[in-house]
């Protein structure tokens, strides 16, 4: 019995590891090309995509969605910024499912897993969705609730002193602080959108010209490091938990939760349970592609799988951040619009593709546990070149070639040059953004030589 275990333990990190070997490179290239997307195609203000609930709001939120791309957590946060200025719910919402539906890296990741089909029903399903949602909330949206809902995050964030990043607009922090020439005192919700902004202002010509420096792959680095540090976790969990439900879910489970045949009820019950197994599933963003790969070998339709790749938007962890943002109401109401949401729309790719005679069926095709993830092919090779790729953008990060300072302060982890302050501990010279910094390492320096800039409380530039 024991043996048996382990076995399975093992033949689960198999598969899981399996599945993360045969996407890294889309998974890699994807986040490259959208951290190309996010430092040099030019997006309107957050200011542009607000206002009213029309085919115009509604088509700039969906096109700066696609263009902010991240986790789940991250469109939230964003969605939370553009309500808080005055976007209309519908712009919001569509903003939100752009940046986690219709996006690059997430789309490769489908076609290597799931196949062209999934890939199609993805990006079709994805505007589909947006306005299946806006309609639903043209319809049903308690615009009062909603505006008293604004005020109240409005207010409490001005009792907080809570500010909002210029780069990417989440909420700012104290412990990324600094003072522009102009007196202005800026807060980033990170040290990487930080630099960004730094790297921003000393940006010199167009992309053409940046890409032909350091500074501009020093941008791409920079962003390429965010775009990793927002998704890491769900992409990991994603692929490890993919492989232990292939191995250790009895197929009498999903024959249990899935009602099997043929039909409309049967479509319709499959693209339901495929929403609500989301739900429960806590695994968001980019992870639960590998998941879905589980769902489709235990049989589930269509409808069920697609259902449950649109539903990263609705896992439990991030239905509490809706609450502690707005309220009970609008989570519910939220978790309402978005269940229906992406249930008709999986039932509605379902019953297109079989109208066109398109629905993929992995009939006579190997199975998860018969197929070999680690060979000398095609994937190899193209991940010795993501991986390679991905080690000169965060090599030319870490380096800080073409930052806007040449050094790093070792206090604050802020750039900084030769021209200001700076001090030597046990034969290094070390260099400092202010006087703040240079007076806090010579009180401990020994805390502060060790090459990771730790943030002081209350830290100002």
């Amino acid at each position: 019995m024991q043996a048996t275990m382990i076995d399975g333990v093992v033949e689960a990190l198999r598969i899981g590891v399996g599945f993360l070997w045969t996407a890294a490179w889309a998974i890699i290239m994807g986040l490259t090309i959208t951290s190309l997307v996010q430092v040099y195609v030019s997006k309107e203000r957050m200011a542009d995509v607000l206002g009213d609930g029309d085919l115009a709001g509604l088509t700039k939120a969906t096109a700066f969605g696609a263009a902010s791309s991240g986790c789940s957590f991250g469109a939230v946060a964003i969605g939370k910024g553009l309500f808080k200025k005055g976007a209309h719910a519908v712009n919001f919402l569509a903003f939100m499912f752009a940046s986690t539906n219709l996006i690059v890296e997430l789309g490769l990741m489908i076609l290597i897993l799931l196949g062209w089909e999934f890939l199609v029903a993805e990006l079709l399903g994805g505007l589909i969705l947006i306005a299946v949602m806006a309609v639903i909330v043209h319809f049903t949206l308690p615009e009062t609730l909603f505006d008293e809902v604004r005020t109240t995050l409005n207010e409490r964030d001005r009792a907080s002193g809570a500010t909002e990043d210029p780069t990417c607009g989440m909420e700012g922090t104290d412990e990324y602080t600094l003072t522009t020439d102009g007196g202005e005192t800026l807060q980033f919700c990170s040290e990487g959108c930080m630099e960004t902004y730094l790297q921003t202002t000393s940006s010199r010509g167009g992309w053409r010209e940046e890409l032909l420096s350091w500074g501009g792959w020093y941008k791409i680095g920079n962003q390429y490091r965010k775009e990793w540090s927002m998704i890491w976790k769900d992409v990991i969990a994603g692929f490890l938990v993919s492989g232990f439900v292939i191995v250790f879910v009895p197929q009498w489970v999903w024959n249990t939760l899935f009602v099997q045949g043929d039909g409309l009820l049967v479509t319709a019950e499959n693209a339901i349970m495929g929403v609500a197994i989301a739900v429960v599933s806590f695994v968001g963003s980019m992870g639960n592609v590998p998941f879905a790969v589980a769902l489709w070998g235990g049989g589930i339709s269509f409808a069920g799988v697609i259902a449950f790749v649109y539903a990263d938007l609705i896992t439990i962890p991030v239905l509490n951040v809706y609450r502690k943002y707005y309220g009970w109401k609008v989570m519910l109401y939220i978790l309402g619009v978005f269940f229906v949401t992406m249930a008709f729309t999986g039932f509605l790719m379902e019953l297109l593709f079989d109208a066109f005679g398109i629905v993929p069926d992995l009939a006579g095709g190997e199975t998860a546990t018969e197929q070999t993830y680690f060979e000398l092919n095609y994937t190899f090779y193209l991940n010795l070149v993501a991986f390679a790729l991905s080690g000169f953008l965060l090599y030319v990060y870490r380096r800080g070639l073409g930052s806007p300072g040449q050094y790093r302060d070792p206090v604050c982890g802020m750039r900084t040059d030769e021209a200001k302050s700076s001090a030597s501990h046990e034969g290094t010279t070390y260099y400092f953004c202010s006087q703040t910094c240079r007076d806090a390492f010579d009180s401990n320096p020994g805390a502060y030589a060790t090459g990771h800039p730790m943030v002081m409380e209350g830290h100002d530039h």
